[in-house]
């Protein structure tokens, strides 16, 4: 998550969000009242109408489908062009809560809020892709601690962990056989882990 994030209020003009977005870099900014708290965004999208309708009126059946588009030309102030309500996530939120968030509303970016809906932060779809810069140590390391450990403790049930490329290898014999597919779906859910090979067997009798 970045901290630093830029943002404007509902009254900021046309201009000085696009000179916002080119001077930092981004392609969105969240739109924010007085107290801190996210009411929409505006984006790239939500500005380029503007520039698409300028040379005229389109043709009815463009107007009829485009509505919300030809409004947003027309419009001057981030409360005017901001997409609401905000599509938002929890300071608290996990990494996958967050990612499913982007890939069911279509964005690249994410505002992140408190309990009381104020702005802490922005998630990006790269932010998310960096836990998979994890070494294979540091994910074999919390593999043993947060899995093996809590579901095979030793020196009962010997299980071990392998990491390579992201890729995690669990082996041993294991007493109890239903806690084998929990092993792996708990490896899977640990950040950065990029598959699991889970050769976990159970004692026979």
């Amino acid at each position: 998550m970045t901290r630093a994030v830029v943002a404007v209020g509902s009254g900021t003009l046309f201009r000085d969000m696009v000179e916002r977005l080119e001077q930092w870099k981004v392609g969105a900014l969240p739109v924010l009242e007085g107290d801190g708290r996210v009411i929409g965004v505006v984006s790239e999208a939500d500005l380029l109408p503007k520039e698409e309708f300028r040379d005229g009126e389109p043709d009815r059946l463009t107007q009829l489908r485009r509505m919300a588009d030809l409004a947003k030309a027309g419009a001057v102030t981030a409360g005017e062009l901001m997409s609401t309500p905000a599509v938002t996530v929890h300071a608290d939120a996990t990494l996958p809560e967050a990612a499913r968030i982007m890939a069911v509303k279509g964005v690249k970016r994410l505002p992140v809020i408190d309990a009381q809906g104020a702005l802490v932060g922005v998630v990006s779809r790269g932010d998310l892709l960096k836990v998979f810069l994890r070494s294979d140590a540091e994910l074999a390391d919390e593999i043993r601690r947060s899995v093996v450990d809590v579901l095979f403790p030793a020196p009962v049930e010997p299980v071990h962990v392998m990491v390579a490329d992201g890729v995690a290898t669990l082996t041993g014999c294991v007493r109890d056989a239903e806690r084998i597919e929990l092993a792996a779906r708990m490896t899977r859910g640990v950040e950065g882990v990029v598959g699991v090979d889970c050769r976990l067997t159970a004692e026979r009798g």
